[in-house]
């Protein structure tokens, strides 16, 4: 009912909330093809990877009050960190001092250290960091990097202090 009158602007609210997913990814699909001919959508949502996926801007609201409005990669971009995972080949009871520059986090099970960067940067460090693994003979198998998501982002925003 409400695309029958084609909307310029259209406020959706939990329009996935008790949806199976084949409705869902359908409504979607319908929502993309709206966005693409130049409707706005205003959309409520607990579904943050909905909203990482579908939105330019992003608002959270804590309690009522609106305590951000941005541009989502704005967002992700100033408030959102980037990992480096590395997998070790075999498993490390410490940080060696070494490395106490790098802010390292050792994971439980002693098999990944993770190396939390700026990555607007352009001097990350990452080159200097796998250097010095290497000098100190800690040897890894893989590594991945991964950024947080929007979910993380509105955990930090809106954790109390």
């Amino acid at each position: 009912k409400a695309l029958s009158h084609e909307p310029q602007v259209l406020f959706l609210d939990e329009p996935t909330a008790g949806v199976d997913v084949n409705l869902r990814k359908e409504m979607w699909e319908q929502v993309r093809r709206l966005k693409n001919t130049g409707v706005t959508i205003i959309l409520t949502t607990h579904y943050l990877e909905e909203a990482e996926e579908m939105a330019d801007r992003i608002g959270v609201i804590n309690h009522g009050e609106i305590i951000v409005t941005e541009n989502k990669n704005d967002l992700i971009k100033k408030l959102g960190r980037k990992r480096m995972i590395l997998d070790l080949k075999k498993p490390i009871a410490e940080i060696p001092s070494t490395l106490s520059r790098w802010s390292l986090t050792l994971a439980s099970d002693n098999l990944q250290l993770i190396y939390t960067y700026d990555s607007t940067k352009e001097e990350n460090g990452i080159s200097d960091l796998l250097a010095d693994l290497s000098s100190t003979g800690i040897a890894y198998k893989d590594l991945h990097t991964k950024e947080s998501s929007l979910e993380e982002i509105f955990i930090q925003l809106v954790r109390p202090t």
